[in-house]
C-alpha cells in the first residue's frame, strides 16, 4: 500500500497472473475496507481460503475497480492496436517491423509493467546491433506511441520515460541537373512509366506513397491535391509543364496516374538504374531524394523557407530548416545594408 499526493491511495493487487485495479480516499478505515474488497476478489474468482499468501501492490482511483490487468507482449500490442494508431502503407510496415524486433530482443517478454530497466535495455541492445541515433528514435517513436494506447486502454499500468537519442546533423544529398538527366536516362531505358513517375516526384515534391495514392479527380487545372499526407494535412501544388506532361503520357491508367505501381519493384528498378548512372556507391541516392531535391531547388531559386514548406507539406518549420544553408546567398544583401553606415 502506498499513498500518493494528499488524498489518494492506490493499490495493485496480483493474482492468477492478472492484476486488480481499483480506487480509494486518505481514510483510514476505508482502508481495511479496500483490503477486504481485494480479498473478495480473490474468492469471487472461486479460490477461497487463499488468504493473504500472495503479492499486494495496490493501484487505486476514487472510482472503484478500475478492471484487470492482464500479462501481455509487443507482438499482442501491436496486433491489437496497429490498424488503430497506423494507416496502411510504408510506414506502417516499418513500425510492424520495428515493433517486431523490439519483441524479439525481448524474448517475447510477457508484462503488465514495461520498466524503465526494460526500455533501457532495448536501447542497449539495438546500439550494439550498431543502429544509429536516428534509427533508434524511430523505433522509440512507435514502441512509445504504442504503449501510450496501452497505457490508456488500461493494457498496462505505467509508462517508462522516453528521452530522445540525441543525433548528428547528416549531409543532405540531392541530385544536381546532370545527375538527373544520366539517372532518368537509365530509369527510361528500362520502364517509361517509372520515368514519368520520377519525373513527377521531382518537380511536385510528393512523397512516393502520395504520388501512387493520386487520383485522376485530385488534379484540376493544372493542380495536384495531395489529400491524406504523412503530416495528416492536404496540399495543393501547381504542375510544371514536364509534370503535365508526364501526365498526359499516363493518361490510359486509371484510377490514378500511378495506380497500383508496385514500390518494390520501382526501388528495385531505381537502385539497377542507380548503378549504371555511376551512383551506386551513394548509399543517400533513394527514391526520396527526388523530394529532397526539389525542396533544395525552391530553396536555391529564392522561394522563401515558409513557402517552402507549405509546397512540402511539412507540418512544422522546423522541419523545413534542414535546407536553409542553401539559402545563404540570400544574405549578401545584407551587406550593402552594413556599408551605408561607413559612408
Amino acid at each position: 500500500m502506498r499513498r500518493q499526493g494528499v488524498e489518494l491511495f492506490d493499490y495493485k493487487h496480483w493474482f492468477d497472473c492478472q492484476w486488480f485495479l481499483g480506487s480509494f480516499t486518505e481514510n483510514g478505515k476505508e482502508t481495511a475496507n479496500v483490503m477486504s474488497e481485494a480479498e473478495k476478489q480473490v474468492n469471487d474468482l472461486e479460490y477461497p481460503g487463499m488468504g493473504l499468501g500472495y503479492e499486494v501492490n495496490y493501484s487505486f482511483g476514487r472510482q472503484g475497480p478500475l478492471g484487470v490487468v492482464k500479462e501481455t507482449t509487443l507482438a499482442e500490442l501491436l496486433q491489437r492496436y496497429a490498424d488503430i494508431l497506423w494507416d496502411e502503407g510504408k510506414h506502417k510496415y516499418n513500425v510492424k517491423a520495428f515493433i517486431g524486433e523490439l519483441d524479439e530482443i525481448l524474448l517475447g517478454k510477457r508484462f503488465s509493467t514495461f520498466s524503465q530497466e526494460m526500455l533501457d535495455g532495448i536501447v542497449g541492445a539495438l546500439r550494439k546491433r550498431g543502429n544509429s541515433n536516428a534509427t533508434i528514435n524511430r523505433k522509440m517513436a512507435a514502441l512509445g506511441k504504442l504503449l501510450r494506447k496501452a497505457y490508456k486502454m488500461g493494457d498496462i499500468h505505467n509508462l517508462p520515460e522516453f528521452k530522445r537519442q540525441k543525433e548528428k546533423a547528416g549531409r543532405l544529398r540531392f541530385l544536381e541537373a546532370d545527375e538527373e538527366e544520366v539517372l532518368f536516362r537509365e530509369i527510361a531505358s528500362r520502364s517509361e512509366l517509372y520515368l514519368y513517375l520520377s519525373i513527377f516526384l521531382v518537380d511536385t515534391g510528393a512523397r512516393l506513397g502520395e504520388a501512387i495514392d493520386l487520383k485522376w479527380n485530385d488534379i484540376h487545372e493544372g493542380r495536384a491535391t495531395f489529400w491524406v499526407t504523412k503530416s495528416g494535412r492536404s496540399r495543393t501544388v501547381p504542375l510544371t509543364l514536364r509534370a503535365k506532361d508526364a501526365l498526359k503520357k499516363v493518361a490510359d491508367r486509371s484510377p490514378g496516374p500511378f495506380s497500383r505501381i508496385d514500390q518494390q519493384k520501382f526501388r528495385a528498378i531505381w537502385n539497377a538504374a542507380k548503378v549504371d548512372a555511376g551512383l551506386g556507391d551513394e548509399e543517400d541516392i533513394v527514391p526520396h531524394i527526388l523530394r529532397h531535391t526539389c525542396a533544395s531547388r525552391l530553396v536555391r531559386g529564392g522561394i522563401d523557407l515558409r513557402r517552402v514548406q507549405m509546397w512540402l507539406g511539412h507540418q512544422t518549420l522546423e522541419m523545413t530548416m534542414r535546407y536553409a544553408h542553401l539559402a545563404s546567398h540570400d544574405l549578401d544583401m545584407c551587406v550593402p545594408v552594413l556599408e551605408r553606415h561607413l559612408k
